[in-house]
């Protein structure tokens, strides 16, 4: 099926921009692209929103990161409003602060229902589109590259590459020299009790570490009208382990092998073990909430769908933060496609098909 992955398990949100370092591809896709999936939802009759976020400090600290993202995004050209801590309790109610920015180009959608939009306008235009296709050999000669898969062998001059959860394995495929590992980030959520769906309009989020590119545990007005809360972001022991208990010994073998892996823990011990404990400890996880949503109770928390992100990590442990490309004579590779890639298609897709026409010559 369509968006099977991490665009079919992430939290529905049309991002703004307010995290990413100005001047980077990040942020000029994201920018370009929450605008270009709304045009994509009115034009295809996708259903969204358009509710804005709330960026709650519930300390002094907070605060000052607060301001720092303030800053960062009159850089990024995105429109905000600094909220007094009694402002926010009359637009939130149920919610608590020392003050928040309000971003309010911020909405929601159906990812996996554009996805399938997307494929039904290839199709119409030609495309073929082939699901349940795994890949086990890719092979490049000086004509065409060749794909051995489960429905057979496909032939072509020229390949694009968006692999995802497997994208480093693909490249290695074709002997590719790369010096970074897909590392499987598992984000876990809850979704509220349904008394509490109208416990926030809009979407609610604490403000994050800026050494991590996870965003916290925030509160996500679904587009059915449900609410969510989450993720965290444990280390996964699976690519695709979407279940409780996830464990793949080829996937964690690869994993401990790769010299970047051992340096990244060594340089996160502290924030993993938080993770961690809060994974395993329901009560904990609910304490990230309760800081700017206090009336919630660990009853509220029910069962949802986890998601996982693909971390591309250099070998020196370090996170690649924004896209990250290699290619061969006659293929191109997306090697990261960090969050949030969804709101960003468009422009991703627009900027693949510019350099695929200039590095192939076409």
């Amino acid at each position: 099926r369509y968006a099977g992955h991490q665009t079919g398990h992430n939290s529905g949100v049309i991002h703004a921009g307010v995290y990413y370092q100005p001047g980077s591809l990040k942020a000029d896709f994201c920018r370009r692209g929450a605008a270009a999936t709304v045009e994509f939802c009115r034009e295809f009759s996708v259903p969204y929103e358009r509710c804005g976020k709330m960026l709650v400090a519930t300390d002094e600290h907070e605060f000052e990161r607060m301001l720092d993202l303030e800053k960062r995004c009159r850089k990024n050209s995105i429109e905000t409003e600094r909220i007094s801590s009694e402002e926010l309790l009359k637009r939130e109610p149920n919610i608590r602060g020392t003050g928040a920015l309000f971003v309010p180009a911020t909405g929601i959608t159906d990812f996996p229902l554009i996805a399938v939009k997307m494929a039904q306008q290839f199709e119409a235009i030609g495309g073929e589109a082939q699901l349940d296709c795994e890949v086990y050999a890719l092979k490049e000669s000086e004509d065409f590259i060749s794909l051995e898969t489960g429905s057979g062998t496909i032939e072509t001059e020229y390949l694009v590459v968006c692999g995802g959860l497997m994208a480093d394995r693909l490249a290695r495929m074709l002997n590719i020299d790369i010096d970074f590992s897909i590392i499987p980030f598992r984000g876990e959520y809850y979704q509220l009790a349904e008394k509490h769906n109208h416990i926030v309009s809009h979407l609610v989020y604490p403000i994050p570490d800026p050494e991590l590119p996870f965003l916290g545990v925030h509160l996500t007005r679904m587009i059915d009208g449900s609410v969510t809360v989450g993720p965290n972001a444990v280390l996964g022991l699976k690519r695709e382990g979407y279940g409780r208990i996830n464990i793949d010994l080829a996937d964690i073998s690869e994993m401990i092998r790769f010299p970047g892996f051992w340096r990244l823990l060594k340089a996160n011990v502290g924030s993993g073990f938080y993770e961690i404990k809060d994974s395993l400890y329901k009560p904990g996880y609910l304490e990230r909430v309760k800081k700017y949503c206090p009336q919630l109770v660990r009853s509220d928390l029910q069962p949802y769908p986890a998601g996982i992100r693909a971390q591309a990590v250099l070998r020196d442990g370090s996170l690649v933060h924004d896209f990250l490309f290699a290619h061969s004579p006659r293929s191109l590779h997306v090697c990261n496609a960090p969050s949030p890639a969804a709101t960003s298609a468009l422009p991703i897709a627009e900027h693949l098909t510019e350099k695929t026409v200039e590095m192939f010559k076409l």
